[in-house]
C-alpha cells in the first residue's frame, strides 16, 4: 500500500514521460523490493509478478528507467551491472570481495560531490562515486575459523 501523498509507480512513470505498463511496474517493485539486484535476478522477479518477459526486454526497460532518473546503475569491477531504487540521493557502496554483496553506504560529507578532485581538468564536477571494498561479516568470519 502506498502512503498517502506517495505517488504511485504508475504515477512516477508517468512523471519521467515514460508509459506504463505491467512489466515496468513490476520492474520497479521488484528493485525496490530487492538489494543490489542484476538483470537476470529482476526478470526472475518480473517473471514470478506478470508472467514471461524476455531478459532483452528487461534490458530495454532498465535502460529507460535509469535514463529517467527512477532507477540507478552501479558497475562494481568483475561483477554485473547492478540495479537499485535509491535515487536521488548522495551515497555509495560497499561491496564484498568474496561473495560481490553490496550495500549502501550513506555519504559522510552529506552533499554532492562529497570529493574534490586534485585537477578537475576544467570540468564542472557535480558527482563523485565511491565503492568501497573489503569483506562483508560473513566472509570475514569464514575466513578467520
Amino acid at each position: 500500500m502506498t502512503p498517502p501523498g506517495t505517488p504511485t509507480i504508475a504515477e512516477e512513470l508517468r512523471g519521467a514521460g515514460l508509459r506504463v505498463t505491467a512489466a515496468r511496474v513490476a520492474l520497479l517493485e521488484t528493485i525496490r523490493e530487492g538489494d543490489h539486484l542484476d538483470a537476470e535476478a529482476i526478470a526472475s522477479g518480473v517473471r514470478d509478478r506478470v508472467g514471461h518477459i524476455s531478459l532483452q526486454a528487461v534490458y530495454e526497460a532498465l535502460h529507460a528507467l535509469t535514463a529517467a532518473g527512477l532507477v540507478r546503475r552501479i558497475e562494481p569491477s568483475g561483477s554485473p551491472a547492478r540495479f537499485e531504487g535509491r535515487v536521488g540521493d548522495n551515497h555509495h557502496h560497499v561491496v564484498c570481495r568474496s561473495c560481490g554483496v553490496v550495500a549502501d553506504v550513506d555519504c559522510a560529507v552529506g552533499e554532492a560531490p562529497c570529493l574534490s578532485a586534485s585537477d578537475d581538468h576544467g570540468f564542472s564536477i557535480d558527482e563523485a562515486e565511491v565503492i568501497y571494498w573489503g569483506l562483508c561479516p560473513a566472509c570475514s568470519t569464514v575466513r578467520s575459523s
